[in-house]
Order: C-alpha cells, then structure tokens, then sequence
C-alpha cells in the first residue's frame, strides 16, 4: 500500500495528515504555525507534523511515497517557490527544497491551499468520478479550484482560480483586493454575517437578536438559517438576499465553463438544503445552457476541513 503526508499550512495552524492512495486519513498532527517567523522554521514545523501523523497512523517514514503541501498563497511549481503569501509574511521562499532537505529521497508537491482543498474533494469527495469540477469555499473568503479535464487549473503564473474576486455588482461593498462588488465581498460567510448584523439593527423584534443571546457579535451564519427556517421574516429575507448574490457567481461559473459538477463547501454549505435548494432553482433558470440535456450538477463538499488535507497528499495524481 502507498502512502502519503499531506500537509495544510494555514495562519495560525499547520495541520497534517498521513493518507493512503484512496484518500483515507489514517493519522493526524497540528502544531501552531506561529507566522512572522522565518520561512526555514515553519518549513521544520511542518516535516515536523507530518512525521508525527506518520507516527500517529504507525507508518514508518520509508513507506512514504511523497509529501504535499497547500500553502496559502501563489505556488510556483516550476521553480518549487512559494512567491507571495501576505498572512505569512513570505515573499519568494523556496519552500520545495526546504521541505526535500527535511524528507530526503521524497517527491515533494505543493499548491495553493484552495487548490489543493478542491482537489481533494474532486478526488474523494463530492466530484469523485467527474470529468471536471469547480469547487467554490464560502468561509472567511470565497476560495475555489477548477478542474478540467481530469487536471488543475493554474493558470500561466499559478495565481488562477480566484473565483472571490469576480465582480458581481460594479455597485457593491470594496472589497479587501480593491474592488467593488467582489464575489467575496457578497457571498463570503463574512458577507452574510456583515447583511445580518445590518438587518437586525433594523429589526429589534427579529428572533435573530433572541438566537444570540442580544448580541449580534454573537450573529453568525448559522443564526440567521436559522432563524429563517422558523419563520422569522427578516432573517428570510436576508437569506433570500445572499442566495441571490451566491447565484450570480455561480451562474457565472456555470456559463463560463459548463463543469459536470460544482461542489459547494465552506461554513455556509452546512446550511445545507435550505442553501443548495433555492440556490439551484436560480442557477437553473440563468444557466445558458438551459435548454441542453446535460446541465452542471451544484452538490454539497463532502470533506469538510479534510479536503485540504487529502488533496494535498494526493497531489501527485495531478
């Protein structure tokens, strides 16, 4: 049996995973990241984390095929460097030859987090057996990853697949890159918890104050689905609002590329039906491509915070 370290390098954590050729984790490691030091030490954190899953799941370190990293920022892969990664401080840091001087005699794999998240969950989650997929994260930002043709998609200078940054309204909210009306800056799980703190400061009768204990700080996206769902008006209508703004980009996307699925994840997809439900009636009726007998399935992730894990280790298949 092969296995894999798989290896997600975030802000505030390193998560790691050891992994078989099917996508299994079989152990685990997390260590702080500690950001603001050098390159070269969190390089050492990482092997360090991913020969502690390898220990955790009793695999020793020579069954190890390869290891791969998802790294949050723009990923090189010709010359091994991670170029610009803005909440780690790093610029050009030759983070493949870092890693190979910690597993000698390993492949060493790397790419953008999201990449990798969507790759994962196109291997062994909600694209397994497509063709093609377009995986679209609501967290923080909206992230993505689009697979074509059984292949990642990184464009000419591996910075393709920023879905959160295609504009939706010329008119909208700025958004963190400098534009206005950003996917992200509408559709992000920090966008609806922005839309439902505004709407109950205009509602002071809205279930959504009593969900929160009276203070919308404590408002999140989970509040106001629901609340929608027992019948409170105005946490529908924020929710009716957001699914819109959600299905323009995924409209977008649809007509753009026609993938055989798009796989939604992110903290606002445990929303669930009440999500992916009114999402595809939208989507449907704006889809170019309406009246052909084969139409984009949108699906529900599968993997959770585990796709970036399993994509990571399984980059090789690239």
């Amino acid at each position: 049996m092969e296995y894999y370290i798989g290896i997600d390098l975030g802000g505030t954590n390193i998560a790691a995973a050891l992994v078989d050729g099917q996508g299994k984790i079989l152990g685990r490691a997390n260590l702080a990241t500690g950001a603001g030091r050098p390159a070269a030490e969190i390089a050492a954190d990482m092997a360090h984390a991913g020969r502690r899953a390898a220990e955790q799941a009793g695999v020793p370190i020579e069954q190890v095929s390869a290891v791969g990293m998802g790294v949050p920022g723009t990923a090189n892969q010709k010359e091994g460097v991670l170029e610009f990664a803005n909440n780690l401080g790093f610029l050009h840091e030759p983070i493949v030859e870092m890693m190979a001087g910690c597993f000698p005699g390993k492949q060493i794999w790397f790419d953008n987090d999201a990449n990798a998240a969507a790759w994962g969950e196109y291997l062994a989650g909600g694209g397994r057996g497509a063709d093609s997929m377009i995986a679209v994260t609501l967290g923080t930002g909206v992230g993505g990853g689009i697979i074509l043709g059984g292949k990642l998609w990184n464009g000419v200078n591996y910075g393709a697949g920023e879905l959160g940054h295609m504009v939706i309204d010329q008119n909208g909210p700025e958004c963190n890159c400098g534009r206005r009306g950003c996917f992200e800056a509408l559709a992000s799980a920090t966008a609806l918890i922005r839309q439902t703190r505004e709407a109950m400061d205009n509602a002071p009768k809205s279930l959504m104050w009593e969900l929160c204990g009276g203070d919308k700080r404590m408002a999140d996206g989970k509040t106001v689905f629901e609340a929608a769902g027992r019948g409170d008006r105005t946490a529908a209508m924020v929710v009716e609002r957001y699914i819109s703004y959600l299905a323009v980009g995924i409209t977008n996307l649809v007509n753009l590329f026609q993938p055989e699925i798009i796989c939604i994840g992110g903290g606002v997809s445990l929303a669930g039906a009440a999500l992916l439900e009114p999402l595809k009636q939208i989507v449907a009726a704006g889809d170019y491509a309406r009246d052909s007998s084969v139409r984009t399935e949108i699906r529900l992730a599968e993997l959770g915070n585990d796709a970036g894990l399993i994509g990571a280790a399984l980059l090789g298949r690239r």
